[in-house]
Formats: structure tokens, sequence, C-alpha cells
């Protein structure tokens, strides 16, 4: 019997078998593909998913592999710089093709213990007061799980087996996606697309990272899901630019639409859902990937709690509290984005007058954040503005706050010299000091960056401490 059974093996699947190992969880990642896709959908991480890997240690090896970019034009591509003083200490947007990032993820994955299957596709699953029983398509034995986790992406099976609804919009339009090389010369691609950008937002060719291989996207003529062919392209593209670019040899064709949609419930007893399988949205602001790893930050820990015994009544709960919020504000903002990209006189005019209002320091952050995820709070109750807040990588004497987390546990920065994490110590380290950028005099921080409680007295620190991390020890 597993402890968990991940269902999915994405960057979402994979971050949490990373992070439920972390804690000595049993993991089993089933994966229905007997091998990773090609496609690259995403190109990069944002700031708190950056800073969730320096977190766990794996920042470095995602820097050898990408390429470090100045933040702008991230809102519906108004290309406006992000203000120089955003709250993170890696003020950057990471470029790295999704493959990479799925490669780096199960890598981790694997080396910290997960087991993976590949090639295996769930077909059933029965909860009990145990566990969960969960049938596969391969005519095996069927498998036990104390929790299962479904990252099984937008047309999930599990969400289906849950029978958990997924209100929202279907796609009203679709984006072709692909890589393929080019005939014709990097200058006249360069400038044709430039032009062509200023009325079709949805529309590039650009260097896809592999010798003489382009990456190219443009709207598609329809709505479908019959996967789009070459010849489509050359039609789209010519539709747009009045050229093909002598298009030729693809390594990948795919499409994606706008559809936009949110899961009803994040849990149904032992089963959860994470990433793509818990809400959709349009890909504007490249945050679907970034939304489903900070689901599994934030899933992984209280997972493990439950597994170990220690987890307090409820914290499973604050999953779907917490993360189902933020997918909500995300499905929002790529809503408002979508429209925006469109030619219609209207959503031009919003456009122009927001591009505007993004001239105004508040309001350029204020859309920064929401993309990047910087401006994430949960909702911890009244109390100092840091509270549900992430916390920024801060210097301390001891060293860097991130590499004081990279063990998983809860961290306390004690300034005063007083305060006691007795009964909890196998949970969360005592750390003296805090770093003066905070002029706090303590603060509790949860194993997923996020912070539980600021202040100075013993007695409301154990409050904290027993809500978030159980009963304590003698």
């Amino acid at each position: 019997m597993f402890d968990v059974i991940v269902v999915g093996g994405g960057p979402t699947g994979m971050m949490l078998a990373g992070e439920l190992r972390l804690q000595g969880v049993r993991v089993l990642v089933l994966e229905r593909d007997a091998e990773p896709p090609p496609y690259v959908r995403s190109l990069g991480l944002h700031v708190r998913s950056i800073e969730v890997m320096d977190q766990r240690g794996l920042l470095e090896r995602f820097l050898e592999h990408g390429g470090t970019h100045p933040i702008r034009g991230f809102f519906a591509g108004i290309d406006k710089p992000a203000p120089a003083d955003l709250d993170t200490a890696h003020p950057y947007v990471l470029g790295i093709p999704q493959t990479l990032t799925d490669r780096l993820l199960a890598e981790h994955a694997a080396e910290v213990g997960a087991e993976i299957r590949r090639g295996s596709a769930v077909t059933g699953l029965e909860q009990d007061d145990d566990g969960v029983t969960v049938h596969l398509d391969e005519g095996t034995q069927p498998l036990r799980a104390r929790f299962v986790v479904g990252c099984d992406g937008g047309r999930s099976t599990v969400r289906k087996l849950l029978g958990v609804g997924f209100p929202g919009e279907p796609s009203t339009v679709d984006t072709l996606l692909g890589e393929m090389e080019v005939t014709a010369p990097p200058d006249e691609i360069a400038a044709i697309t430039t032009e062509v950008r200023r009325a079709e937002k949805r529309f590039g060719l650009g260097p896809s990272g592999r010798p003489g291989v382009f990456r190219v996207v443009v709207p598609a003529a329809d709505v479908t899901s019959v996967p789009p062919t070459l010849d489509d392209f050359k039609r789209q593209l010519t539709a747009y630019a009045d050229t093909d670019f002598g298009v030729h040899s693809p390594r990948w064709l795919s499409r994606f639409g706008d559809a936009t949609r949110l899961a009803e419930r994040y849990r149904v007893g032992r089963v959860f859902l994470a990433g793509d399988a818990a809400h959709v949205h349009p890909p504007l602001g490249g945050q679907g990937l970034n939304l489903g790893i900070q689901d599994a930050f934030n899933l992984g820990w209280k997972l493990a709690a439950a597994v170990d015994g220690w987890g307090p009544d409820g914290l499973l709960d604050t999953y779907e509290s917490e993360r189902r919020p933020v997918a909500a504000d995300v499905l929002t903002n790529t809503r408002a984005q979508m429209l925006l990209t469109t030619n219609e006189p209207g959503p031009q005019a919003v456009r122009e007058v927001l591009t505007q209002l993004m001239d105004f320091d508040e309001v350029n952050r204020f859309l920064i954040e929401k993309v990047t995820a910087i401006g994430v709070r949960y909702d911890l109750g009244e109390g100092h503005a840091l509270l549900g807040r992430r916390l920024r990588d801060v210097p301390l004497p001891q060293g860097r706050l991130y590499e004081l987390m990279r063990t998983g546990s809860g961290v306390l920065l004690d300034g005063t010299g007083k305060l006691s994490v007795d009964g909890w110590a196998d949970r969360v380290q005592l750390v003296a000091g805090t770093a003066d950028e905070l002029d706090v005099p303590a603060v509790l921080v949860r194993p997923d960056g996020h912070v539980a409680w600021v202040g100075a007295d013993q007695r409301t620190l154990e409050g904290a401490l027993t809500r978030w991390f159980g009963g304590a020890t003698r």
C-alpha cells in the first residue's frame, strides 16, 4: 500500500511527488503516456515558482538550463517594465521550455525516491475509511493508497471519476502552436512578425532554442479537437502575414483554446485535484504551469502531515480554501487579458486606457504581482501585514532563509531570544534572529514559505504552532 498515489506525471504531479518524498512519504506517480510529450506549451517560470525552486535547492539546476529575463509585457502583452523594487530576491523571469521543466522535476522526484510508472492509465477509484483503491487499464491488480491526487490535466480522469463539476466557458478561439523549420531569412521573419503583432497578439515566430527550428504561434481558423496539419499553419500564416515563411519539417504541431473552467471542489474525501485538473484558463501571462507547481507546493507538506499523523484537524481543508481563490483570480485576469488582445474597438479602447494607467507605479505593480504570484496572500485572519503572504528570501546570520527551508520544515525566526518551539522541534526549526528588513520581533513561516504568525508572545505563538503543526509532543 502506498501513502499517496499521484495521477499525472506533468510538472504538478512531479513537484508534488518530490514534496511528499521530502517528508518521507511513500509515493507512486502514475502517468498515462509512455513517453513525455514533446509539446512546449510553457516557456518559463515566474517569480513565485523560482522562489519555490530555491526553497527546495532546485534553482541551480534550472538556471543551468534556462536564461533570466526582465519582467515586462506580461499583462495582455502591454510592454511595461516591472517596478525595480518587487518584493522578491528573484526579480526576473526564468526562460526554460516546459519539456526541460518536466524533465528536471521528474529527475528530482526519482532522485528522492518516488516510484514512477509510465504507460499506466487510471480507470476507476473506490474510497473507504482507510484509503483509496485505484484501478488501472493494464489488467493488473488494483492499487491501494491512503490518498490520491489527480494531477492529470484539463481532461482529468480523476475529476470525472469523482463527479466533480467543472463549470466555466468552452473555447471560443483556438490558437495553433508548433515547432518547425523555415526558409525565410531571420531579418524578414523579425520585421514581419513585429508588424503583424501590432494588430494580432496571438501571432509570433521566434527561435525555439533548437538550431534552425522556430516556434510558431498563429490564430486558428476554427475551434475543433482535430489535430492541426502543416497546411493549417501555412494557410493561417498566409492569412495574417501574407507569407507562410516557407515553414516545413515540423517537429510537433498542436492547438490550444481559451476555455476557462474551475473545479467546484478540490477535495472529495481522500482524493484531491491539483494543476490543470482543477483549473484551466487562457495562457495569457504564462501562469498555468506556475499555478500548478504552486498548488503542489501548498498541498505537499499538508498531505505529508496527514500521512505522518501530526496534521491538525482541518489542515487538509486549507488546501482548497487557500488555492481555489488563487485559481479563481487567475481565471479572472486571463479572461480580461484575452479580451484585451482582440481587435474589437471597445476592448482596444480599454487596452489603450490601461496602457496609460500602467504608467502609474501602483497599477503596474498590482498587475505584475498578480501574474507572478508575488501578491498572493492567504486569508489567515486579521493581524500583521505579513500574515498569509509568502516571505521573500532574506539574509540571516545562519545563512539565507530559503537555504534553511530546504528540509521542508517550518521555521521560527526569533529576534526576541525568548521564544521556544519545544514540543514542535521535530516540525519547526528555531532560528535566532530576524532579518533587519522585516522589522518584526519574530515570525513563524510554514514549509511553503507563507507567514503563519507574527509577534513576540509565547502563548499566541503556541496557538499558531498548534493550528499549523498539530499538538505539542512532550
